[in-house]
């Protein structure tokens, strides 16, 4: 900064020691602009908070390891971890791209329980695999490796300790993304993830019980559609099996009876989302039911 100042004696001299009056006080200003600012971020903490991690969502890349580490590190996606396969007899192996505190970009255009957008809200892992193959007869799904599902299976618990993620919130691509998405696809073992406690599954004697009910009377489409969005789906009820609900219902399927997934719905189709939208049906090993647990209030 400078100024000019005229006085009838020593008008020069005075000009000087006012710029340099001026000079010092502007250097004294961006000094402390530039200071770093004091936050004492140890003596208070909120009982109002959670983990950012709200959901964790599963995928497979269907290409190999290095493509896999280069897309998901160099491109418009991302994950925050992947775990590999095992290449040239060296063993799968699990890689953190993006910390667990930020925002990956693995979700997309996606709904789950009332939740939308949940890049936001989850942590990804990838699974390295082919995923499927497409032949003249059908499409192949592959299986999944012990030895690299022991590893997802082992990451899984870790972050849903650390984060406190709710069992009924660890879902794969396709639940939340159904039509857009098949991943992680049939051959995925959620009916492990249960038998390890880690998701809730549907009770199978009410499940047999329930499916002799419907062999009776199938229900009808309305009551599929309220039940698919109870579970966690984004289904309008139009009492019309359209292609929102044919995506919801394969990707239930594909979950929970695995063995067919063509969006028809059967006895036991309806018989499982009956099952899972029940309290005393749809619950974790050992744990108390999934459904109707405690939400914090805003």
């Amino acid at each position: 900064m400078q100024s000019t100042f005229i006085s009838p004696r020593g008008g020069a001299l005075v000009w000087v020691a006012l710029s340099a009056l001026l000079l010092s006080g502007c250097a004294g200003f961006g000094e402390r602009l530039n200071r770093p600012i004091e936050i004492d971020a140890t003596s208070y903490q909120s009982v109002s908070q959670d983990s950012r991690a709200q959901h964790l969502v599963l995928h497979f890349t269907t290409i190999n390891n290095e493509a896999s580490i280069r897309v998901l590190t160099l491109g418009a996606v991302s994950s925050h971890y992947l775990v590999t396969e095992r290449e040239d007899n060296v063993p799968p192996k699990i890689y953190q791209f993006v910390p667990d505190t930020r925002r990956a970009f693995h979700a997309g255009v996606s709904y789950w329980k009332g939740a939308a957008g949940l890049n936001a809200s989850s942590i990804g892992i990838e699974i390295v695999g082919k995923g499927y193959t497409d032949t003249p007869d059908g499409r192949t799904w592959h299986e999944f490796p012990k030895e690299q599902m022991d590893l997802v299976i082992a990451l899984t618990k870790k972050i849903v300790a650390e984060h406190n993620i709710r069992p009924d919130r660890i879902v794969g691509h396709s639940d939340i993304a159904p039509g857009r998405k098949n991943d992680p696809g049939p051959k995925f073992p959620w009916k492990r993830f249960a038998d390890e406690g880690i998701i809730p599954w549907p009770d199978e004697s009410l499940v047999v019980a329930k499916r002799i009910e419907f062999e009776a009377k199938l229900p009808e489409v309305s009551w599929v559609q309220q039940k698919l969005t109870a579970h966690g789906f984004n289904v309008p009820v139009t009492n019309t099996l359209d292609q929102i609900t044919k995506n919801a219902l394969e990707a239930f399927q594909m979950k929970y009876r695995p063995a067919k997934f063509d969006a028809v719905v059967d006895a036991e189709t309806a018989a499982l989302l009956d099952v899972v939208t029940r309290a005393e049906g749809f619950r974790v090993r050992g744990a108390t039911p999934t459904p109707g647990s405690r939400e914090r209030q805003q």
